[in-house]
């Protein structure tokens, strides 16, 4: 697998090894140790599958204080996913990487523990995957308004389908209950 650096040291792309011949295909999607080896450490204990149609954003999203860490991928379709460094204190604070996963390109992208999520769907529908490192945690859910221009991602959709919690999220700096950098 090829890992690539990203703006935020902490967030990775990962580019599995895909084997096709005129049969098709085989790619292995997540294998321990060369996962420690590109520095995610923690050890996953819950997958997570949503299917969305064109336009449906869904993000902001973080879990705190019982944090996750997410590895994703677009198993179908394509997406724009995004990860915000939303730990206070960071030097990276606010600064957010998209990434474009689909099933052509086969990436997977690394969101550590303390960065806010989402996604917005940019084929007809998309199969999106997630590797958590960490349980969901209702209580611990915390939304983060999708367009805060403090943030500026750029999500190439006008009027994206949101959720009502997504649409009545508030802003980045509105947010009380967010992680401290350096202990996570």
């Amino acid at each position: 697998m090829n890992v690539v650096a990203t703006e935020l040291p902490e967030v990775l792309i990962i580019e599995p090894k895909l084997f096709g011949d005129q049969r098709g295909f085989f790619l292995e999607t997540y294998q321990f140790q060369r996962y420690v080896e590109a520095g995610i450490h923690r050890p996953f204990v819950q997958d997570n599958m949503s299917r969305s149609a064109r336009g449906v954003l869904r993000g902001l999203h973080l879990q705190n204080p019982n944090t996750q860490g997410k590895l994703v991928s677009a198993m179908r379709g394509r997406v724009l996913d995004v990860a915000v460094d939303v730990r206070v204190g960071s030097p990276n604070f606010g600064r957010h990487v998209a990434v474009e996963l689909s099933e052509e390109n086969r990436r997977q992208l690394w969101v550590p523990r303390g960065f806010a999520h989402g996604f917005v769907v940019l084929s007809d529908t998309a199969d999106f995957f997630y590797k958590c490192d960490d349980l969901y945690s209702p209580k611990d859910e915390v939304s983060i308004r999708w367009d805060d221009p403090a943030i500026g991602v750029k999500w190439g959709v006008d009027n994206p389908s949101l959720s009502a919690k997504d649409a009545a999220a508030p802003l980045l700096a509105d947010v009380q209950n967010l992680p401290i950098y350096g202990q996570i």
